[in-house]
């Protein structure tokens, strides 16, 4: 910081730091078919040959299941002791995150990536912690299970009738080097049976369940499988490398339908598997129902969501009435060439039936879209996700007003029957219908239909007060007017239902508009966030606080309307550190209670946006609201930071330009005065035998120099102290007459090339000014006339008082001033086309000297040519009077 300014080369500097500081770590995966084929014991190997390289490591967590081969070998290691947790009376020894962290080895050792974590861990899944390390910039050795790959636990399930409840998603191998670790199952049955895989009373039940021939054929051919896709994505990025031939493309694009239940999790695994086969981008979609769904639902769909960001979707939600229709926009929206959907499950024929409608549909109306239906796997439990029938959400006064409606409805029958017979009766009823469904849900419309229905058939038509309908026609008539009762309550629900839907759509996209307006004009950090925190605020009618760094720590912006906690600041630097959301909501640090989302962008990360949501669940369209606020206060924040070093580096640039121009322009006028003193100088001392005259001469040139030098330096040093703000006037009573004639004549030499004419009054022209300044000022303008004007050109000065102001002018006859050189002239350092001598300063100075009177000055091109300069200072007293004795 200079002068309570950035500096921009200290700023860069820090960004470059920053971003090195950033750099991602490699992840190294020993995969392995089953436990007991040597991963643990590979990884180990692998490690000493590190070590004996000279390489930085620690033994983070290692798991060696009491094997004597495995505890030598990793005896000979660094290590981290391992973290202790008190759960339920038992004490369980966890990987140490924070002292690996604060170690910062280049490699850490962290065995069992699939292993979930003890309660009161920072991270639920121990892959988390690595993907930690990993963002820390520490590579990693671990290893993994071909069962616990996400993507491939469905069919592994399938295959060993084993349920697997530890995952890791896919994402997580992506950029992953992955080393198999085969053994023949033969083999690794012989093993199991020599206690060298489980203990004597476990190996024996693993035989006969999941240690069978069939199931780990099944598994290693599943890790070959996962191996060779991994290579083959590594050989088409080397060959698109190789060949420059711009970017590879695939005709495919997966579409995958995700709903709010269990089994839609399955359906992307296998998405994401078919979509690493083709090498092609996929998207997980959402077709929301315009009723809201349960909170068991909510939590279920936004699991499967992040599930499938996880595995490297492209997420898109939408609202549609029509589930086929919705799945067939998008698709077609998203150039998608194939449709994943599920197929129907048996269990419940209403949930069959209308499954095997849309199915069905889906296949008719799809056109050239292929179709994918893929058997739905039920993971775990499947509870009842299914929300609140849309005919119990009316409220219960809906339902009073219906019947109190169709009460008097039918009190008023009774008063026409008599004069209209009894099916008008009938026709009343449904009207009342169709004006009820103006104004209420779709349960009070069927309830006032079968009100309608029944109280006409009891009460009207014959026989009476029964509900026997004699007559055909009455039959066809009662069955009308319930069927159009109901036909009507369905519709205006559904319109109601996506008229609701577009006002949310629109409320979404109107706040996010205003969002991005109001950032537009945002021109500091502070502006930014008071932008941010009062839109989130008027939306989400939570709790907002933006936490920034300063001092090397997050603290809270004063703007915020939630107070954070010494706990929320630390899941808030969590966030701001791993570049990842955090808190509520989320699977990292999920006890906090907001929700913690990093204001990043492509470069860098700026902050962390905290919001305490009041609601129990947060919507998937929320959730994506919020995090395309958080990106578009990260973009507006880069770009003030990017504008304040872009205006930093631009002022440096004019400093060093400037600083380049008086070097210049001093160094030549320093030359001339000493080159013209030191000959004087040296004349005068070899001027033994010279006479009076020529030595005063020469004296006279000395002098001269001299005084010019003195000039030169008395100008930098007027420029210092309207740098520095300085230049306090002292104000009193002087005659402006003698003013000019001062100036002139101490200007003499410098003007004796110039006819001088003087406009003066001849009485004294008493006005309140600082003497010495203008003086200076005038000075300065008489002394650019007289260089700037060829000799034999008359100079002009006048000195007036006029419209209360004291009006001095200095006029020549001279080229004027161009047009490119009017703006400029007042400019530092600032030199005409052509112009050679002068610092450029002089008329600098003297406008700094009048303004600091309070004044102004101008310049203007004469009729006739020439330049005309005018200095004007006001008087607002009166002068005191002049005692005529004196």
């Amino acid at each position: 910081m200079t002068d309570g300014r950035p500096n921009p080369d200290a700023l860069l500097d820090s960004l470059r730091r920053e971003e090195a500081a950033r750099r991602r770590g490699r992840l190294k995966v020993f995969l392995g078919m089953c436990p007991g084929v040597g991963k643990t014991y590979a990884m180990l190997e692998a490690a000493h040959r590190e070590l004996n390289s000279g390489r930085d490591l620690v033994a983070g967590y290692v798991e060696t299941h009491g094997r004597r081969e495995t505890d030598a070998l990793a005896a000979g290691l660094p290590k981290i002791q391992p973290r202790r947790f008190e759960h339920r009376g038992l004490t369980l020894t966890e990987f140490d995150l924070d002292a690996t962290l604060a170690r910062h080895p280049s490699l850490a050792l962290v065995d069992e990536l699939a292993h979930t974590n003890a309660p009161g861990a920072r991270h639920p899944k121990r892959w988390q912690d690595v993907q930690e390390l990993l963002d820390a910039g520490i590579d990693v050795l671990t290893t993994l299970n071909v069962q616990h790959v996400e993507s491939l636990a469905g069919t592994v399930a399938q295959v060993t009738g084993a349920e697997i409840r530890e995952t890791v998603p896919d994402g997580v191998l992506d950029d992953a080097v992955l080393e198999l670790v085969d053994l023949p199952p033969s083999e690794l049955i012989r093993r199991l049976h020599e206690g060298r895989v489980y203990v004597p009373e476990r190996a024996e039940a693993a035989a006969q369940n999941f240690f069978r021939v069939g199931n780990l054929t099944a598994l290693r051919e599943l890790a070959l499988r996962l191996v060779a896709e991994h290579v083959g994505v590594d050989t088409q990025q080397f060959r698109r490398i190789q060949t420059g031939a711009g970017p590879w493309k695939t005709a495919h694009r997966l579409l995958v339908a995700v709903g709010p239940g269990p089994f839609s999790e399955p359906l992307i695994r296998w998405t994401r598997r078919m979509a690493d086969g083709l090498q092609c981008r996929w998207i997980a979609v959402h077709v929301g129902h315009p009723h809201p769904l349960s909170e068991a639902a909510q939590t279920q769909l936004t699991r499967n969501l992040t599930t499938a960001r996880e595995l490297g979707a492209e997420v898109v939600t939408t609202t549609d009435e029509d589930l086929v229709h919705g799945l067939i926009r998008v698709a077609r929206d998203q150039n998608a060439t194939e449709i994943i959907f599920g197929k129907p499950d048996a269990a419940g024929w209403i949930r069959g039936w209308r499954a095997g409608l849309a199915l069905r549909r889906l296949v008719r109306e799809s056109g050239d879209i292929d179709l994918h239906v893929v058997r739905s796997e039920k993971v775990g439990s499947a509870p009842s996700f299914q929300a609140a029938w849309p005919v119990f959400q009316s409220g219960s006064q809906q339902y009073l007003w219906v019947i109190g409606v169709m009460t008097a409805t039918g009190v008023a029958n009774l008063g026409i029957e008599s004069l209209v017979g009894p099916r008008v009766p009938g026709l009343v009823f449904l009207l009342a219908v169709v004006v009820l469904a103006l104004f209420v849900g779709r349960g009070p419309v069927l309830l006032a239909g079968a009100l309608g229905a029944l109280g006409w058939n009891y009460f009207f038509l014959p026989p009476r007060f029964t509900f026997v309908i004699e007559r055909p026609d009455d039959a066809v008539l009662f069955g009308t007017h319930f069927v159009v009762a109901v036909v009507l309550g369905q519709l205006v629900a559904r319109i109601r239902a996506q008229h609701q839907a577009e006002r949310a759509r629109e409320a979404r996209t109107t706040s996010l508009y205003k969002l991005t307006r109001d950032l537009a004009e945002a021109s500091s950090r502070d502006e930014v966030v008071w932008q941010l925190v009062a839109q989130v605020d008027h939306v989400f009618h939570a709790g907002v606080a933006v936490a920034l760094p300063a001092g090397g720590q997050l603290a809270a912006h004063p703007d915020g309307t939630l107070t954070l906690t010494e706990k929320e600041l630390s899941v808030a630097d969590w966030a701001f550190r791993q570049g990842r959301a955090a808190g509520r909501f989320t699977d990292n640090l999920p006890g906090a209670d907001a929700l913690h989302l990093p204001l990043a962008s492509e470069r860098r990360i700026f902050g962390v946006l905290v919001v305490a949501v009041p609601d129990r669940t947060l919507p998937v369209a929320q959730r994506d609201l919020l995090e395309a606020f958080a990106r578009q206060a990260a973009l507006v924040l880069e770009r003030v930071e990017l504008r304040a070093v872009a205006e930093q580096a631009r002022l440096l640039a004019e400093s060093e330009r400037l600083g380049r121009v008086l070097l210049n322009s001093i160094s030549h006028e320093l030359r001339t005065p000493l080159a013209a003193s030191t000959s004087a100088a040296s004349a005068l001392a070899e001027a033994d035998r010279s006479s009076p005259e020529q030595r005063h001469a020469l004296i006279g040139e000395i002098q001269e120099a001299n005084a010019r030098l003195n000039r030169v330096v008395g100008n930098l040093l007027d420029v210092a102290r309207l740098d520095s703000g300085n230049v306090r006037p002292r104000f009193d009573w002087h005659d402006a007459c003698d003013l000019v004639q001062t100036t002139v004549r101490e200007l003499g030499p410098d003007l004796a090339a110039h006819p001088l004419k003087l406009m003066v009054p001849t009485q004294p022209l008493l006005v309140r000014i600082d003497f010495s300044l203008l003086q200076h000022a005038l000075g300065n303008v008489l002394l650019n006339a007289a260089r700037h004007t060829p000799p034999g050109t008359s100079i002009e000065v006048q000195a007036a008082l006029t419209d209360g102001s004291l009006l001095l002018s200095v006029g020549d006859r001279g080229p004027g001033l161009s047009a490119e050189v009017l703006p400029r002239i007042f400019d530092r350092f600032f030199r005409g086309p052509g112009t050679a001598v002068g610092s450029g300063l002089g008329l600098t100075i003297a406008k700094g000297f009048v303004e600091a009177q309070g004044g102004s000055i101008t310049a203007i091109n004469r009729p006739g040519g020439g330049a005309l300069f005018t200095l004007r200072l006001p008087q607002t007293d009166k002068p005191p009077a002049i005692d005529p004795s004196l």
